[in-house]
């Protein structure tokens, strides 16, 4: 049998990893700017993530949601402290994709409406109603196009205030910044626009944090940026370190009842001592503030090159716009340097997505391989 072949793949094959060092099977050495697409939050083989995971698997690794796990209790009552958001409550599963599709599932039986509100270079997952709010018609299958998605622009507030007030529609889903997209992010002035107008009209705001959350932006989520208070809050990738866990936080005036969303792998033993593990290390290393501050050391030094003309993001969700496009220079620094970056639809731009313990001196190494490849 052969592998079903989505992905066009670099030629390096990982066996091990630490930190930001990565160790191919030829004993070469990688510097980890990528995090495997924002994934690696504190760094592979964090030693208390290690520890916990082993720890957790000599005790029990899953059993089914129809016991009582008291590892989610406190997985919800740490990140309700740590995020701020006291006021939600959290619904485990497995991945970015299956948050977004909860979280538009809860709108449409919250308000009785289908219909969803998304942005130009969106992306929420591939699954059927969050890859339909993904505006990429290339991975959108018929069956999904069968879902009601209204695509805007940010900042059109007309626009926004014209489809909300149809009174059709269940949500708002937008990304604080955009990953895939390219880093771009509303203003504040409209990300206010978009929830006093939601609220106007009983239509819920869905933040899709799943790349922006847990630290990534310099703040918990990235929506707080903004002052604002979603009605429901999608998380994944950087909250297991590497571990399949996702997540919604649902604001304590929704109302839960049983059957209403279901899951059976999420939440497990395995997926929440994983996720305490990455808030234990965010907040006993300070990682958050580390995130913010190594932000202007990052624009300070992005700002003597030449060749950079814009960048883009928060906190160590960032982005080199260059004036042609990058998938060539990826691949030098690969090759070449044994540094990892990644692309996006934004075709010229180069995205810097490392540990959230990185340093500043691993800041510098990476704007060297770039100049030695410029």
């Amino acid at each position: 049998m052969k592998l079903f072949d989505v992905y066009p793949l670099y030629d390096v094959t990982p066996v091990s990893a630490k930190g930001i060092e990565i160790i191919d099977n030829k004993g070469q050495k990688y510097l980890d700017f990528y995090g495997g697409h924002a994934v690696i939050s504190i760094g592979h083989s964090h030693p208390n993530y290690v520890n916990r995971l082993k720890s957790q698997l000599d005790k029990i690794g899953f059993y089914s949601n129809s016991v009582q796990n008291p590892l989610q209790t406190e997985l919800a009552q740490k990140l309700g402290v740590l995020s701020n958001c006291e006021d939600y409550n959290l619904f485990l599963c497995n991945s970015g994709a299956e948050a977004n599709e909860n979280a538009l599932k809860m709108a449409s039986f919250h308000t009785g409406k289908s219909k969803v509100v998304a942005f130009k270079n969106g992306f929420h997952g591939r699954t059927s109603a969050a890859v339909a709010a993904t505006d990429n018609q290339k991975i959108n299958a018929p069956l999904n196009q069968q879902q009601k998605v209204t695509f805007l622009e940010f900042e059109d507030f007309t626009g926004l205030e014209e489809v909300l007030k149809t009174g059709d529609y269940c949500a708002v889903i937008l990304e604080a910044i955009q990953g895939v997209g390219g880093l771009d992010e509303p203003s504040t002035e409209f990300y206010k626009f978009i929830q006093e107008k939601c609220k106007e009209h009983h239509v819920l705001v869905i933040a899709d944090e799943v790349q922006s959350g847990f630290g990534r932006s310099g703040k918990f989520f990235g929506f707080q940026h903004h002052g604002i208070q979603p009605d429901i809050i999608s998380m994944a990738k950087g909250m297991g370190n590497g571990f399949p866990v996702g997540g919604i936080l649902i604001h304590k005036s929704i109302k839960a009842s049983y059957g209403l969303l279901g899951t059976t792998f999420g939440g497990n033993h395995l997926a929440c001592t994983a996720t305490l593990a990455v808030l234990e290390v965010l907040e006993h290393e300070n990682l958050i503030e580390n995130a913010f501050k190594l932000e202007s050391y990052f624009r300070e030094i992005a700002s003597t090159i030449p060749q950079v003309k814009k960048v883009k993001g928060r906190g160590l969700m960032l982005g080199l716009e260059f004036d042609f496009e990058v998938s060539d220079l990826r691949k030098k620094l690969i090759y070449n340097q044994y540094a990892f970056t990644g692309g996006s639809a934004n075709k010229k731009l180069l995205r810097f997505l490392p540990a959230l313990n990185i340093t500043k001196e691993q800041i510098t190494i990476f704007f060297n391989a770039l100049k030695a490849e410029l």
